[in-house]
């Protein structure tokens, strides 16, 4: 059971499902369980495929379906990642330029318009494409959304420096095995080739844009990461892969 501590930690910490630890993790348990993070994008969309099994089998119709399913990928990871990218927004459109502002604009609890403009249009991008993706009868590519927002936070990690001082966070970035996270990426990459072929391809390609765009405003913002823009990054790579998967099948 020790050695499936971190996956444990990872589902505990990225979501809201009721997992017991037999002791708060320590930082180094932290960083370990980054390198788990993608496993918990299976832990997600698992249930996301199994509505998509429903609509498919005639027991729900497709855009009930789509709400179903948008609602349960909130409630499983209890909004944390749109939290994150409601303030990387704010900070993105009042603090351009002036990268301590940004960080203070992120750190405030209130949610500004930009913020929330932002929100419901990836909320309607991700149900419309999941729409598209049950009328379809294709849904079981929405498992891998799920997995390729949460194989961007090993590579965020890995290439981007945690500019809070003292946070979770940067104990997370510091302990963080780089080499393992790398490993990870690419072992989580080419199973996701293997499996799905060129549906796979198209949605790695869309995620890895996404994230490029995504570190590189970050980095032209406040120079690194944060909680929030790590968020950021899960909900806008699940778009774009969403969103991409529902081009390609066309």
């Amino acid at each position: 059971m020790k050695a499936l501590r971190p996956f444990g930690i990872a589902v505990q910490f990225l979501t809201r499902l009721p997992v017991s630890l037999a002791s708060p993790p320590t930082d180094a348990e932290m960083g370990r369980a980054v390198l788990f993070y993608p496993a918990v994008g299976i832990v997600v969309g698992v249930p996301l495929v199994l509505i998509g099994y429903a609509v498919a089998a005639g027991l729900i119709r497709p855009l009930l379906g789509a709400a179903m399913i948008l609602t349960a990928w909130v409630m499983l990871t209890g909004g944390l990642h749109l939290d994150g990218l409601a303030d990387s927004a704010d900070a993105w459109a009042g603090g351009r330029g002036h990268r301590e502002r940004a960080l203070a604009i992120m750190k405030d609890p209130n949610c500004g318009p930009i913020g929330v403009v932002t929100l419901l249009l990836v909320l309607l991008l991700k149900f419309s494409a999941i729409a598209d993706l049950l009328d379809a009868g294709r849904f079981w590519v929405l498992l891998l959304p799920p997995i390729l927002g949460r194989v961007a936070l090993p590579l965020l990690f890995y290439s981007t420096p945690y500019v809070r001082r003292g946070g979770l966070g940067e104990r997370m970035s510091v302990r963080l095995h780089r080499k393992a996270a790398v490993m990870v990426s690419i072992a989580n990459s080419v199973v996701i080739l293997a499996g799905w072929g060129f549906i796979g391809l198209v949605a790695l390609l869309a995620a890895g844009v996404m994230f490029i765009a995504v570190r590189r405003l970050m980095m032209a913002l406040i120079n690194g990461m944060t909680g929030d823009t790590a968020g950021a990054t899960v909900e806008l790579v699940e778009a774009a892969s969403l969103v991409a998967l529902t081009i390609a099948g066309r």
